[in-house]
């Protein structure tokens, strides 16, 4: 069994602020990976997510379907996706909803008011305040990094996000396929920070040396109401290395798991580019400069095979 990983603690509502950016900057060092609590997002409302998704992936087949992946929105069915392409042929063992920037409106798929009411309005609420939270660890990650608060605000970063609402449902049991059964493989996550929620099922693991071999795995705990927030690789490029993002996994557990994943991007037309204060004459730039918006649709490619399934 593994060990737990020892994660640090962020109070997204503490008044102290310096002390705050300076934990920040400890976890996203060490681990990648730290908790966030008081965050603004109402249990209430969390809970009211949990129940439409399950809703929905409680569907028939021929139902979710009807809603499957186009411009990265919307149903992939279970082993559509694969998060460890080189290593492993299979795909893993979850199925998907995809909920893209909701001033895109027209590019998202919506399931049928009829069937589920209240399943949009429900959605959207959330999308807004978990952006919300985001945008205000946004703020704290860059005193963290020696900058000035408002600098992702400032370089453009935030001023039209590329964000993903993603619902995840992992079955307690699934059909048996050739090679290792994952519930999604070991992988970095693309953008700035993730925000990630579930139902308390354990599975979810941290690797916190992804060079070192053979890997290490530490479980993440359940804390009840707190986000589970985890570094991208686009701020691993911005930070030259000095926030790492972390490889992170998904096993089986023979337990239904769900989970709410909340992926925070840059505006699409935003260069990423090394950051002064993580640069040096004896630390130089590690990656070339590079357009979000390009990163992204490289790294979906690679993940998905395609745009439209």
């Amino acid at each position: 069994m593994a060990e737990a990983a020892k994660l640090q603690v962020i109070d997204l509502s503490s008044p102290h602020i310096s002390s705050v950016a300076d934990s920040i900057r400890q976890a996203c060092v060490e681990y990648g990976f730290f908790y966030l609590v008081n965050h603004g997002v109402e249990e209430e409302l969390i809970a009211r997510v949990f129940e439409e998704s399950s809703k929905f992936f409680s569907l028939s087949l021929d139902d979710k379907k009807k809603l499957l992946r186009k411009e990265y929105r919307g149903y992939s069915p279970l082993f559509a996706e694969n998060l460890d392409p080189s290593s492993r042929p299979e795909g893993d063992s979850k199925e998907s909803f995809d909920i893209g920037n909701l001033e895109k409106s027209n590019l998202n798929q919506w399931p049928s008011e009829e069937v589920l009411p209240h399943w949009r309005s429900t959605m959207e609420a959330y999308y807004c305040k978990v952006m919300s939270a985001g945008k205000r660890l946004s703020s704290l990650m860059a005193l963290a990094l020696n900058l000035e608060k408002d600098y992702f605000e400032r370089i453009g970063a935030l001023d039209k996000p590329e964000c993903y609402l993603r619902l995840l449902h992992y079955p307690s049991e699934v059909v048996h396929r050739e090679g290792e059964n994952m519930g999604a493989s070991a992988h970095s996550d693309y953008g700035m920070i993730t925000l990630l929620l579930s139902n308390g099922v354990p599975g979810l693991q941290v690797c916190k040396d992804k060079f070192k071999e053979p890997r290490i795995w530490e479980d993440v705990l359940h804390v009840n109401g707190a986000f589970i927030v985890n570094i991208g690789d686009l701020m691993e490029r911005w930070t030259n290395c000095l926030f790492g993002s972390t490889l992170h996994r998904v096993i089986p557990t023979g337990q239904e798991r769900f989970s709410l994943v909340f992926f925070l991007f840059p505006d699409p037309e935003c260069i990423v580019q090394c950051l002064k204060s993580c640069c040096s004459e004896s630390c130089p730039q590690r990656f070339p400069p590079i357009c979000s918006g390009d990163y992204l649709e490289e790294r979906f490619g690679l993940t998905f095979g395609s745009k439209v399934d």
